[in-house]
């Protein structure tokens, strides 16, 4: 079985994230979204909330699960039995430092390797952090984030 591990903060999961995650379930037998703990982020949502808002949103995939860990990715990848680490890429910008995050995980595990997919262009100018500005400030966060997730962010930010 080909799995891969597709790893993030996702605080809170976008559309792009969302496209990235649709595509990969196409080339692997089985995805899984590992929802990293990071708490030096100082996450808007708790680690059970991005989880939650994750499982809710992939819901329909059927072979989609998601997970949450922390500590060493390529430890992660290996524990799940894995051979891939799916990372998404929106612009030149996020090259650098995912290349070197690939670069160091191959140091680590030559037999982890990382696969780089674009979301679509729609999606390439999309951050959670510009999500989460955009809920703070009132904004319509509708086209960029699935249901779930327009529903937690109104609810954790009324107030």
């Amino acid at each position: 079985m080909r799995i891969a591990i597709y790893p993030g903060s996702f605080d809170p999961l976008t559309n792009g994230h969302l496209d990235v995650v649709q595509r990969a379930a196409k080339l692997f037998d089985r995805v899984i979204v590992a929802v990293a703990k990071n708490e030096g982020k100082h996450p808007l949502f708790t680690l059970d909330e991005r989880v939650a808002l994750v499982s809710a949103s992939v819901k329909k995939m059927p072979n989609v699960t998601v997970d949450a860990f922390d500590g060493l990715l390529v430890d992660y990848v290996v524990s799940k039995n894995a051979r891939a680490i799916v990372r998404g890429l929106r612009a030149i910008s996020d090259f650098e430092f995912e290349f070197q995050l690939a670069l160091m995980n191959r140091k680590l595990n030559e037999n982890v390797e990382t696969i780089f997919m674009m979301p679509k262009d729609t999606y390439t100018f999309l951050s959670s952090r510009i999500v989460k500005e955009i809920a703070r400030l009132g904004g319509d966060v509708r086209p960029f984030v699935p249901e779930p997730v327009q529903a937690a962010l109104k609810k954790k930010l009324k107030g």
